[in-house]
């Protein structure tokens, strides 16, 4: 039997080697006799499920031989849809994955779509996918297929010719967002028992803490607002005195009106120190003359800064027609120049200081001398300055 085993891997098509077996072997383990699984199925050796029967024993030899004969049905279903040539790495990697996952489920799978779309990283990545199984009744990550998903994906990953260098002073790690889910958060170690006639596995350690969901979670906002609250009503709960809210609402009134009291005695002086009373009607706006520059009410020391009232320019609105006739007299010299220098016809005589062209610009400057003089006037007028002083 070792004989035909040893002719048949010798065939031109790509086989698994012995790297594949070793790694199988590890994480299968030996079973002698035969088990039956969940679904119903007997299981022996390694992994051997198809010609598995109850009561029935195998050495690890044997074991190893019924391995290497699973393994070419694999590498079958692994050259009929990978279009993409592998390494001996890859392929032991891949047969590996596949007798673990099954042909159907590597057939479906987004690992066989990234080895024919030739994205050989994308598809070692897509391996580590595959880590979950069905435990007591509920989806959970597995430990043991954690580790088994990097084994695989290391020896897929490792070139013939030896690793290319990476040097972590050029190219230093940086952290991918992208991958961070990747990292199981509810893993769960579990044991199986390659003893007796039932293929059983039984979980290691109390069970994980149920962490709620990501609807369920509340954000960081939240939290922190949560906490915010709860120290806010711890500080006002202590700083409260006892009994405050029994006290009826006079009671706590009460002790306000004594401290009022004691400023009865200033409350005459008002009377004598206000200052005379003007009647009203000579103060209807805010531009009324105020007499007195700076006041000091009588019986009051002197105060450490100057109180100024201000009164509106008498007469703010005299001369202003005269400078708005300036202005349009300045407005009309300045278009009138501008005018006459670029509508005059110079004669060959006139000098480059003469000319109409130097007198309209001259008429224009003039015109634009007396605009500025009207402007400003009017500004001093309309602005209420007090010329005084």
């Amino acid at each position: 039997m070792s004989f035909w085993i040893k002719g048949t891997m010798k065939s031109r098509k790509q086989q698994a080697s012995r790297a594949a077996i070793d790694l199988i072997k590890r994480f299968e383990g030996y079973r002698r006799a035969a088990a039956r699984l969940p679904d119903g199925r007997w299981t022996i050796g390694y992994g051997h499920t198809k010609t598995a029967r109850p009561g029935a024993e195998v050495s690890e030899a044997d074991a190893e031989a019924l391995l290497i004969y699973d393994l070419m049905e694999v590498s079958g279903a692994i050259h009929d849809h990978v279009y993409t040539p592998l390494t001996q790495n890859q392929f032991d990697a891949l047969a590996a994955f596949v007798f673990n996952v099954g042909v159907e489920s590597f057939r479906r799978s987004a690992v066989l779509k990234r080895l024919n779309e030739g994205a050989l990283l994308q598809a070692a990545y897509a391996m580590e996918l595959w880590r979950r199984a069905d435990f007591e009744g509920e989806s959970i990550v597995v430990d043991a297929l954690v580790r088994r998903r990097a084994a695989e994906k290391a020896l897929f990953l490792a070139p013939p010719g030896g690793f290319v260098p990476a040097p972590s002073q050029i190219l230093r790690p940086a952290f991918d967002p992208e991958a961070y889910d990747r990292a199981p958060a509810d893993a769960v170690e579990v044991e199986p028992s390659l003893e007796g006639e039932e293929a059983v596995a039984a979980r290691i350690g109390p069970l994980p803490p149920l962490e709620p969901s990501a609807e369920d979670r509340p954000s960081a906002a939240q939290a922190a607002a949560a906490a915010l609250t709860a120290r806010l009503d711890a500080i006002l709960e202590a700083g409260e005195p006892a009994g405050r809210e029994e006290a009826p609402a006079e009671e706590a009134a009460e002790p306000a009106a004594p401290a009022w009291e004691p400023p009865a005695e200033p409350e005459a002086e008002p009377a004598e120190v206000q200052p005379p009373s003007e009647p009203e009607p000579e103060a209807p706006s805010l531009f009324a003359p105020i007499p007195g520059a700076a006041e000091q009410l009588p019986g009051e020391e002197p105060y450490d800064y100057a109180v100024t009232r201000y009164r509106a320019r008498e007469g703010r609105g005299k001369g202003a027609p005269a400078m708005l006739a300036l202005g349009a007299a300045g407005l009309v010299l300045f278009a009138g120049g501008l005018f006459w220098s670029f509508n005059v016809k110079r004669s060959p005589a006139d000098g480059l200081f003469a000319g109409p062209l130097m007198a309209g610009l001259a008429v224009g400057l003039l015109g634009i001398a007396c605009m500025a003089v009207a402007i400003y006037f009017l500004l001093d007028r309309l602005g209420g300055r007090d010329g005084e002083g």
